[in-house]
């Protein structure tokens, strides 16, 4: 298969893009680590693991083989969770077309990378690693978007964020369809701010809403939840201009307050879905702390990213003196050192100071 684009990861996400493109009639080959993910979509046209009932273009060819698939792209598009990014980078830094700066890569992972100097955003960690030709012109596509839905061509508004105006736009033109919006920003730290962040909120989202819908928490209702989805939105914007930020429209649109509500509200919110679990099968009990957590979040069954970026976000918040006190407070629980009750009513004496 000679196709010039590509998509590293076969997870839900990197699957619905690659959908979207092949559905312009352009070839996509996608790399899949799980050999069984390759085969379905070669196979039956599937990805019955991560999207199941949506059936897949002729044009998307699968392989479990990254160097077959970095190489000798125009296009490439990092699609793996966070966890395993800087891995999945590593891998494919040896390829000829990246070593010459032939290939314009774009990154949907949302979340922050660790390093030495603690947790940073993607881009930049990713251009530490890169040759010097990709500095200022990655590419950052995030907005409110969830692969079940794109897949399945309802109606999506996505940003996609590039020092290189001209990367922006390619990848707009790229992936951009009749239901897929995409529109070209340049705040590239922004943007990666409130993606990873929004996580972390939709975690507390979802823990109080089942608190209201079990009847532990009386006095919380929709309003509550509002006032919820206002301070996690103050405290991603308080985020991303500590992080260096350039646009304040930036947590105002699409790719601030749109992914932060669909976030916290979509059924298919994985975020959301492990807040509820917190209280409704608590799912925190076997572990003794967020780094246990972290180190075993294969028995989940689902991949939470808001559970790593609630531990970044601590940090970064002591690091630059930020009072963020929903995405502490939630890390705390994550952290074993309050239970829900006492993160409900420590937010709520916050509210009211």
């Amino acid at each position: 298969m000679n196709t010039q684009i590509a998509v590293l990861g076969a997870g839900a996400w990197g699957t619905a893009i690659a959908k979207v493109i092949a559905e312009k009639e352009k070839d996509v080959l996608i790399w899949s680590f799980e050999t069984e993910v390759r085969d379905d979509i070669n196979n039956n046209r599937r990805n019955s693991r991560y999207l199941p009932g949506v059936e897949l273009p002729e044009k998307i060819k699968a392989t479990s083989n990254i160097e077959e698939a970095a190489d000798e792209k125009q296009f490439l598009i990092y699609a793996v969770p966070s966890l395993f990014l800087l891995d999945t980078l590593k891998k494919t830094l040896s390829v000829n077309s990246i070593r010459e700066g032939k290939t314009i890569i774009a990154v949907i992972t949302k979340g922050f990378l660790p390093t030495e100097n603690g947790p940073r955003l993607i881009l930049e960690t990713m251009e530490d690693y890169l040759p010097g030709f990709f500095r200022q012109s990655l590419v950052y596509i995030s907005g409110p978007s969830h692969a079940e839905e794109v897949s399945r061509g309802k109606v999506t508004g996505l940003i996609a964020a590039s020092e290189n105006p001209k990367n922006s736009i390619r990848f707009r033109d790229l992936i951009r369809g009749p239901q897929l919006l995409v529109y070209s920003s340049l705040d590239v730290r922004g943007v990666q701010a409130a993606a990873a962040a929004k996580n972390v909120i939709a975690i507390a989202f979802g823990l109080l809403d089942a608190m209201k819908t079990i009847g532990k928490m009386d006095m919380f209702g929709d309003g509550t939840e509002s006032l919820l989805l206002a301070a996690g939105l103050n405290e991603i914007q308080i985020l991303g201009k500590a992080l260096g930020a350039t646009h304040t429209e930036t947590f105002t649109s699409i790719s601030g307050i749109g992914d932060l509500d669909v976030t916290c509200r979509s059924i298919y919110g994985r975020n959301r879905r492990f807040g509820r679990e917190i209280i409704e099968k608590n799912i925190l009990k076997p572990y003794k702390n967020i780094d246990d957590l972290l180190s075993r979040i294969g028995e989940i069954g689902y991949l939470p990213e808001g559970v790593a970026a609630a531990k970044y976000v601590h940090i970064l918040a002591e690091k630059h003196k930020l009072k963020m006190p929903v995405s502490i407070g939630l890390c705390r629980l994550l952290n074993r050192e309050i239970n829900p009750q006492e993160y409900c009513e420590t937010l709520l004496a916050d509210w009211v100071k």
